[in-house]
């Protein structure tokens, strides 16, 4: 396993992460996603750490604490062994006080993460999206109080725009409070919007990316092919609305490409296209997911090799889409690309 330092922080994180959203599953998003329990959850992480890949994600609202939980049993006895990395901001009931980043809501929502966990300490913690209400100063102040109490290590998001993202690091250089090192992103080969600002931003403010849905919602897993309908057990029969929408034909021209590529490789689909990822810049970590133990292995199986420079690019033009604007002139027209050439393909 390659480790890499997670933005421009002093942690080093595995480059594949494990995803527990499948860990305590309830409900039908992640009822659907799986059913993990302890004792299974126990065994993916004794091959996650077998592998090298130390770094276990989760966050409050993943089964309403039931992931956290699972996970905190998973851990015990080896805490010292993993990074723990989790989220906390999206609504968990209908109540004034239970969504959001205030910091009454903050406090509230590390020290229930903290009991769920069985841990006095979180390695990584996520705002889970952007609170508009509450100022940036109140979140900022009260995720350093977290910090110099020991409870929380590092501080990131997840789901900011470049606005929010900008705004907050700026305050955080303001008032000396301890800046996000971390971004957890959408990015896959079928949702590449995190090229066109985010990834120039994460560059530039040393931000470093936690991919999230590296297979495009499940859509890259080799089991949709184009002319065929949706294989039966896929759970995008129940969840696709939940997720990043996709267009047909960019789906059916990006698997062509990574079907190619795979009988070449002789590597899985899945294997090609977090491969890929694991290639662009600002990326620290992929974070994977599995029902099982079969599709944890295939997963790990996506380090310790490279695509060829070749087989990236017929990847990249087979993902390519037309950025909107602003984007778009800085790829198209050569006077605005002299000026800011694009980091990416």
């Amino acid at each position: 396993m390659e480790y890499r330092q997670l933005g421009a922080s002093g942690l080093k994180v595995p480059a594949l992460s494990l995803g527990t959203g499948t860990f305590g599953g309830q409900g039908p998003l992640f009822g659907s996603w799986g059913t993990t329990d302890a004792k299974e959850a126990r065994r993916l992480l004794d091959i996650s750490l077998e592998a090298g890949l130390t770094m276990f994600d989760s966050a409050d609202v993943y089964s309403d604490g039931a992931s956290e939980e699972v996970l905190g049993q998973a851990v015990k006895g080896r805490r010292d062994q993993v990074l723990i990395s989790t989220k906390a901001g999206l609504p968990l009931g209908d109540g004034p006080g239970e969504a959001g980043t205030s910091r009454a809501r903050l406090i509230k929502a590390v020290e229930e993460a903290l009991r769920r966990l069985g841990t006095d300490y979180i390695d990584l913690f996520q705002l889970h999206a952007f609170d508009a209400a509450t100022p940036v100063e109140e979140v900022l102040g009260t995720l350093g109080d977290l910090v110099r109490a020991g409870k929380i290590r590092y501080t990131g998001v997840s789901n900011f725009s470049g606005w929010e993202l900008m705004k907050s690091l700026a305050a955080a250089e303001r008032l000396g409070t301890p800046r996000y090192v971390a971004h957890q992103v959408y990015y896959s080969l079928v949702g590449r919007d995190y090229e066109w600002e985010l990834m120039p931003l994460a560059a530039d403010q040393g931000v470093g990316a936690v991919v999230w849905s590296p297979l495009g919602w499940g859509r890259l897993t080799g089991r949709i092919r184009r002319g065929r309908p949706l294989p039966e057990g896929s759970r995008l029969h129940d969840t696709a609305d939940y997720g990043p929408p996709v267009e047909e034909e960019q789906l059916h021209r990006v698997v062509d490409a990574l079907e190619e590529i795979a009988q070449e490789t002789g590597r899985a689909v899945p294997q090609i296209a977090i491969n890929w990822l694991l290639r662009r810049p600002t990326v620290s970590s992929v974070i994977i997911g599995a029902r099982n133990e079969e599709q944890l292995r295939q997963n790990l199986g996506a380090v310790g090799w490279s695509l060829t420079d070749d087989q990236v690019a017929r990847l990249d033009a087979a993902s390519s889409r037309t950025a909107p604007y602003p984007y778009f002139p800085y790829r198209r027209q050569e006077g605005f690309a002299r000026l800011n050439p694009p980091m990416a393909g």
